[in-house]
Formats: structure tokens, sequence, C-alpha cells
């Protein structure tokens, strides 16, 4: 992660940061992990030391939304969703990096959903529930189906891929999705794009109620500490949401287009991504002109401050999810388009690394 060359162009996922990010994300003890499925990556950004970070870049094509539950970490693709297992015992031996990581994700599954652009994913009480944006509901990833519909919006009339209103963003209370959000209120086939940016919705999915309307494209609802929050990726405002009386404040607005956010400690921790400006959906937004660039912008919430910042200069353009990985300091990840992940074998009791098989 060094400064770009300002003569030459930038390397591959070269990016900025402030001087203080390493040391606080050593301080909080974890890794920060983003989805970026304009590059088709899942990135690690961990700390080297008080002074440096250092990234782990793997291929997921389209990576969109994520999920973390204990030892597993979930990623959305194109067509497929990925399972991911922490297996430790097999960081120190790692062949090419040993005594490296003090964690290492090895795929563990895959679902062949099929491209129905899933979103937010969240572990729940019957399973891991995504957002499947193309049939506008709430689904169930499972073994079963491409994928198992739980819950629509009261005002979709039928179960097909057509993008009725762009269902996007959901949280879970007490392992079932509680509220979610979607660009518009529509039952025709991509409704939600003429009134894009003043059109979007949070409801509640109890009660398939809408506690927030004419938002301005709302992404990423989230619940901490008992406060609903949410992006406004049109206008780059993050808000907290009165649920009682349907109205919210603006706690920080930002020059960029908002999307995935996760909390750790007291600090927010938020996505922005460089707008396409040859984009029809894009290019008319109120944040359009302001962004300019793609990166992590870290919040500190009990004073509303930004404190530290990430900026890409090369690769990373739109992101899409942000994960905290507590407890990680500097974990490995192994993605799936190499076969190194199958020479990973994990017991309940050990851990090995196999030898290549001989007709390989």
């Amino acid at each position: 992660m060094n400064t770009p060359n300002p003569i030459h162009p930038p390397a591959p996922f070269s990016c900025t940061y402030s001087p203080n990010l390493p040391e606080l994300i050593s301080k909080l003890n974890c890794t920060l992990a983003i989805s970026t499925y304009q590059a088709g990556k899942v990135i690690f950004i961990s700390a080297v030391d008080d002074n440096q970070l250092i990234q782990l870049p793997r291929n997921f094509k389209k990576a969109m939304g994520m999920a973390v539950k204990d030892h597993q970490l979930a990623v959305a693709t194109k067509d497929e969703v990925v399972i991911l297992g922490n297996a430790p015992g097999l960081a120190p031996n790692y062949p090419p990096q040993p005594n490296t990581y003090d964690g290492l994700y090895v795929p563990r599954a895959k679902y062949y959903t099929g491209e129905v652009d899933l979103h937010d994913m969240e572990w729940g009480e019957k399973g891991l529930y995504a957002v499947n944006t193309r049939f506008s509901c709430i689904s169930l990833i499972n073994n079963k189906y491409s994928f198992e519909p739980v819950w629509q919006p009261h005002f979709i009339t039928d179960l097909d891929p057509i993008d009725r209103c762009h269902l996007n963003g959901m949280v879970m209370q007490n392992g079932q999705p509680k509220y979610v959000t979607a660009l518009g209120v529509s039952n025709q086939e991509k409704g939600w794009r003429p009134s894009v940016e003043t059109g979007g919705v949070l409801m509640d999915v109890e009660s398939n109620e809408f506690i927030l309307k004419g938002l301005a494209m709302p992404h990423s609802p989230r619940i901490f500490d008992g406060e609903v929050y949410a992006l406004l990726s049109a206008t780059g405002e993050l808000i907290k949401v009165d649920v009682s009386k349907g109205t919210y404040e603006v706690i920080a607005a930002f020059d960029g287009f908002l999307r995935g956010m996760d909390k750790i400690g007291d600090y927010l921790f938020i996505g922005l991504s460089k707008l396409r400006q040859n984009s029809s959906t894009f290019r008319d937004l109120p944040i359009a002109k302001k962004a300019l660039s793609s990166g992590i912008q870290v919040l500190h919430l009990p004073t509303g401050a930004v404190v530290a910042n990430l900026t890409y200069q090369a690769s990373v353009e739109e992101l899409y999810d942000v994960k905290m990985l507590n407890g990680f300091r500097r974990p490995g990840v192994l993605g799936v388009d190499r076969d190194e992940h199958r020479r990973a074998l994990v017991t309940p009791t050990d851990n090995y690394w196999s030898e290549p098989s001989e007709d390989q």
C-alpha cells in the first residue's frame, strides 16, 4: 500500500490512507473485509504494525453481500454463494507463507443460486438469509432450491425475475429479518428507475409497513446498540432513524456514493464508491459530481467525527459491502479460482496440507 507515483500510473489496488488508520485497526484488534463487484474481489485489509496496512485481494466474480458468523464468511457472487470457514490450525503451515496469518478462511461449500442478483446477506434462525433483488424478495440460501423465498413487500404481487423495486438492504434482529431498504415502491419491471433519486423506502419486515419513504437511494440498514442506521447513497448521508416517529436525522455527510457499513467498538467503517459517469442510473444523482474516489471512511459514532480514511488510487471503484473481522489481526483467505484450497484438509480435531497428487 504505497502512495502512487504521480508520474506513472498507480499500481493495481494501490491506495493512500490517513496515518492513524493502521494504529486504529491494530488497536481494535480486527481486519477489514470489503467486497467490490466492479473489480470482482473480496479484499482483507490488516495492520502490519501501527504505521502500515497490507491488503489481501482474492477473486470472487461480482462479489456483493457478505455475512459473518462465528468462524464462517459467506460471499454472494454473480451466480453462487461461497461459504468459507476459518481453519486457524492451517494458518501456521500455509505453504506459500508459513507463520504469517492468525487465521485462514478456506472455501467449504458453494450454493448454485443462478443469477438472481443477491445483495445483503446475514445468518439467522433458519439459516443464511439473502436479499434477492431480481425476484424482489428475501430468500433462504440452502441446498434445496436456487433460493427459497420467505418474504416480499406487500406491493409485490408476483415472484418473477424482473427487479420490480430494487430491494437491496437487510438487517436482522433476534434471528429474523427486521428492516429492509428498496429503491422504489413499484410492481412493474424496473419500475423503481424513474424515481430513483427520491423513491427509496425503509420497511419493517414483520409488519410489512413503511417506516420511511422518499429516501435518496437507501442502502445498508443496520442496528447498532439498539439504534437503526442507514446510508442514503444518492446524497452521501449517514442517517439515524427514529422508528417510532418515522423520522431520521443526518449524522454525517460524505463526498461519495455510500454503500456498506459495519461497526466495531465506537467506530463505523463506511464504504464509498466512485460513480460511473456514463451510467444513466448514477450520472444525475446529487452526489455524482463529488463522488470521485472510492474507499473507506471511519466515523467515531459518539462524536460524529470522521477520524480516518482510506482512498483507492487504482482498480477499486465501486464497493458493495463492508465487514469487520473481529479478533483477527492478519487472517488469510483462499479464493475458489485456484486449486490451492483443495489441499486444505480440516477435520473436527486436525488440520492438514495434503501433498499434490502425482497426476497433477
